[in-house]
């Protein structure tokens, strides 16, 4: 599906259900998210790429640290199988960069060692590999790189 088909808006508090509905397909083996986790609150912003009124896809973005040393973090990013590889992962992706770059500061996220298609993802997006987190998914115990963007001036940001 192409991503001039799907819309991006915050996620609506009725469909967090449809999220983790989308995270027991995608995130089957390592302890998907209840519908409970995509509430924002005041330091999480959630999105969603809709096609039409149905959510396929979803993102998280958790604005951390202080005006001094700002940072932020990638949740989580979640897209419906039937839309992979249209673009609305990476719509997803820069939506949270640009609300990161307003913040301020670098932007860290974990990714599966073996998500080869999210990895390659977000070092499109200026990401680089700056550790490995052991047994870091539960309860499969898959391993994850962490991974960083150094941050964007806050005049460049959009």
């Amino acid at each position: 599906m192409a991503e001039r088909d799907v819309a991006l808006g915050p996620l609506r508090p009725d469909e967090a259900e449809r999220c983790a509905e989308l995270e027991t397909v995608l995130f089957a083996g390592d302890s998907p998210w209840p519908a409970s986790s995509f509430a924002a609150e005041r330091h999480t912003r959630f999105f969603a790429a809709r096609d039409g009124e149905r959510l396929v896809g979803y993102a998280g973005i958790g604005l951390l640290g202080n005006s001094f040393f700002p940072e932020s973090e990638v949740l989580t990013i979640g897209v419906d199988p039937a839309y992979q590889g249209g673009g609305v992962g990476y719509a997803l992706l820069r939506t949270l960069l640009d609300v990161a770059d307003r913040h301020g500061g670098p932007v860290f996220l974990e990714v599966r060692t073996d998500n080869d298609p999210a990895r390659t993802l977000y070092e499109r997006n200026g990401f680089e590999i700056v550790g490995v987190r052991k047994n870091y998914y539960r309860p499969s115990g898959a391993d994850a790189y962490t991974m960083k963007r150094e941050p964007v001036a806050k005049e460049d940001a959009r």
